[in-house]
Order: structure tokens, then C-alpha cells, then sequence
């Protein structure tokens, strides 16, 4: 066996065990700062946002969203923070301590309750850290693109507990590949790191599920929610893509700037507790019933407009479940609205998370990823992973066929 072959294998461990320790670390990190920003011990984001006082909430977000940007400002004045994109596409060297601190001030920026995801850090900590680890071996630099994007995948795997989406993300999402070699690596990658930080990020998932029985009238439901799955993801697309700088700002004031953006969704959150954080707390109340008709539209339309102002700010963040929580939120008003006016009893848990992965399906261009992604995370039957692939599939489909619709029309003008 050749030393290429040994040390890539052994790469592959050591980044999946990487992967692990970058993602059990930044949601301690999390944590930490949610339950510092407002003061509370037990429970989630959720239970501490509705436990804690109209000032807290208001300036809790304001602070945070300062000091992310004093510390923005700092890192960003001599020189732009390395993108993800570029360590994949093989610029080197890979700026580790700035990937690093870059990663902790997006966990600062999200745990005082920013509407920003926080998978982006884990992603970037386990790419900083694989090619620390792997640097000095003798690997090509297409194993290294492997290897980097597999760290990406496993990363996102390790925080939300999601092996098969996390191999997904790095193979499909990132290196657009279906090789056999670049699928084994993501797969060992990522189910390693899930295994470190299951401790730290192990999820329950005590939610009241409905019958197999009824899986026909869910499979209608997932066709007749796909367009509107469509058209939520694509304005979030949209919005979030017109709101993000050309070049990320350097100035001081993107201090003021995301302090701003925090106040504002600090006093959003006086009326919808729901709204800070990475999106989980809209997740939480979406598939627990616990949101009102009024209270799903509002969040349908404040969670991307806050996440585009924080991009704007020239914050930093993932966009995977602040994208989720918008399409939980467009289900959920669906399910309330129907129960409501035609006096069915759709479960909502359901219906929420079939639109969500139709939305998922739009926003990250994988209805595949997007299936088992909302499928791993939310633990639901079996039988509920086809619903969410008709959904997703659906989405995908109708948004491919609008596309070149449009193409056919500007040919032909």
C-alpha cells in the first residue's frame, strides 16, 4: 500500500474526529452565550427569550450584535477574512486563525440571538483544523478537496446530529459529485464527527407523529404545498442573496450597523419570542403546535427579512435554518389555517416540516439534501421521509421548469 493511500486514510479519520470536536466545541460555545445574554440556567433559546424581561430581549441581541462587529472590524482591517469557497477551490495557504476567530464571532453573533444560522461555524472551525491536521501530508490537492469539503459536511453533520445530511452536503452541495471515493470519505467523515459530539448536541424528539394510514392524504399535501414551497424559498433566495455585500464591509461601521440589526430583532422578540437565534425556537413551536395564526405570518415574513438585515450589516452566518424555519413557518400557517376554517385536524408538526423541506429543497438546490436533512433532524416515521421527498423533489422540479420558462421567453424576445 503506497504512503498516499495510508495517510489519506488516515486523514479521513482524523478530520471526521476534527469535525466532531469543532462541532461539540461551538455549541458549547452557543450555549454559553444564549445563557449569558439572557441570564438564564435550563432549557432552550426559547424558554430563556420568554423568561427574561423587555429590556434583555431588546438589548440582549443590540450587545451581542456589537461586539460581533467591533470584533468583525478588527479582523477584517488589513485584509478580507478567506472565504469557504476559495479554501475549496485550493487557495492556499488556508488562513486558519482567521477562519477560527471568524467562527467564534458568528457563535457570538447567533447565541445573543442574531437570525443568522449557526452551521457555518462548525463548517469553518473543522476546515481550519483539517488542514491543520493534514497539511504536512503527502495527499494531492484533489484529496485535499475531498478531504476539506468532507471536514464542511461533517461539521454541519456534528451540530445537528445529521450523518447522512452532513455527507450529503459535502458530496453534493459542495464537490457536485456522486464518485464512489468522495461519498466513502463524506460518509466515515461525518458519521464519526456526529458520534464525538453526540454528548453535547443529542437531541430528544418527543413529538406525536401521524398514523402510516394516512400517509395517502400527506402525499397530496406535499404536491399541493410544493408551489407555495417554491415561492417562499425563491423570495428568501432572493432576498438574502440581494441583501449580502459584494464584498464583505470593513469599515467601523458595520459596528453600529449590526448592533442595529440586533436592537431591531430584540424588540421583535418582545411580541415573538420565536424569532431570535438560528431559527429552532420557530422549529420548536412549529412542530409542537405551539404557534398561533398571527403569530405564523409574522415570523413568515420578519425571520428572512431580519436575516437579510443582518447580511446586510455585514454580519456572517449559515442560512440553512433560518431557511427552514421561514418554510416551518409558511407549513404551519397552512395547517392553522385549514384546521381553523375547514375544521380539519391536520397535524401541524407535519405539514410545518413537509413545507419546510420543500423550501430547503429551493434554497440549498439539493431536493435530495434537502429530504434527509429535514428527515434526520426531526426523527419522524419512516413513511414521513417519502412525503418529504415528494415535497422536495416537487419543489425542485416546479422551480427548474419555471426557469426555463423564463429562458424560453428571453430567447425568444
Amino acid at each position: 500500500m503506497s504512503r498516499r493511500a495510508v495517510e489519506y486514510g488516515c486523514a479521513v479519520v482524523l478530520i471526521g474526529l476534527l469535525a466532531g470536536v469543532a462541532g461539540a466545541a461551538t455549541t458549547l460555545l452557543l450555549h454559553a452565550v444564549e445563557h449569558l445574554t439572557y441570564r438564564y440556567t435550563f432549557g432552550t433559546l426559547l424558554t430563556g427569550v420568554e423568561n427574561s424581561g423587555d429590556l434583555r430581549r431588546a438589548l440582549g441581541p443590540m450587545v451581542g450584535g456589537a461586539l460581533a462587529g467591533f470584533g468583525w472590524w478588527l479582523l477584517r482591517r488589513r485584509r478580507p477574512v478567506q472565504g469557504m469557497s476559495a479554501v475549496l477551490a485550493g487557495e492556499r495557504p488556508v488562513r486558519r486563525l482567521g477562519l477560527t476567530v471568524d467562527a467564534g464571532l458568528q457563535v457570538l453573533l447567533v447565541g445573543s440571538g442574531a437570525s443568522l444560522g449557526r452551521e457555518g461555524a462548525p463548517r469553518q472551525l473543522a476546515v481550519a483544523w483539517g488542514d491543520l491536521g493534514t497539511s504536512r501530508w503527502a495527499l494531492t490537492a484533489r484529496d485535499r478537496e475531498i478531504l476539506l469539503a468532507c471536514a464542511a459536511g461533517a461539521g454541519l453533520g456534528a451540530v445537528y446530529s445529521v450523518p447522512l445530511g452532513g455527507a450529503l452536503f459535502a458530496t453534493r452541495i459542495l464537490l457536485g459529485t456522486w464518485h464512489p471515493r468522495a461519498w466513502g470519505t463524506a460518509l466515515i467523515t461525518s458519521s464519526l464527527a456526529v458520534a464525538v459530539a453526540a454528548p453535547v448536541t443529542h437531541l430528544e424528539h418527543p413529538l406525536v407523529w401521524p398514523d402510516a394510514d394516512l400517509s395517502y392524504l400527506f402525499g397530496f399535501l406535499a404536491l399541493a404545498l410544493a408551489p407555495l414551497a417554491v415561492a417562499v424559498g425563491l423570495a428568501f433566495d432572493r432576498l438574502t442573496t440581494a441583501a449580502r455585500p459584494a464584498t464583505a464591509p470593513r469599515s467601523a461601521a458595520l459596528i453600529p450597523a449590526i448592533a442595529a440589526a440586533g436592537l431591531l430583532t430584540g424588540v421583535c422578540s418582545i411580541w415573538l419570542p420565536e424569532l431570535p437565534g438560528n431559527g429552532r425556537s420557530v422549529l420548536e413551536v412549529s412542530v409542537n403546535s405551539g404557534l398561533t395564526l398571527t403569530a405564523a405570518a409574522a415570523i413568515l415574513v420578519l425571520k428572512p427579512v431580519l436575516t437579510a438585515l443582518f447580511l446586510r450589516a455585514g454580519a456572517v452566518g449559515g442560512m440553512l435554518t433560518p431557511a427552514l424555519a421561514t418554510g416551518a413557518a409558511a407549513g404551519s400557517l397552512v395547517a392553522l389555517a385549514l384546521n381553523a376554517g375547514a375544521g380539519t385536524a391536520l397535524p401541524v408538526a407535519a405539514v410545518s416540516l413537509t413545507c419546510a423541506a420543500g423550501v430547503l429543497a429551493i434554497t440549498q438546490r439539493s431536493p435530495l439534501f434537502a429530504t434527509l436533512f429535514v428527515w434526520e433532524l426531526a426523527r419522524p416515521p419512516v413513511w414521513l421521509l417519502a412525503v418529504f421527498a415528494l415535497a422536495a423533489f416537487t419543489s425542485a422540479g416546479l422551480a427548474a421548469l419555471r426557469r426555463r420558462r423564463r429562458r424560453s421567453a428571453t430567447a425568444a424576445a
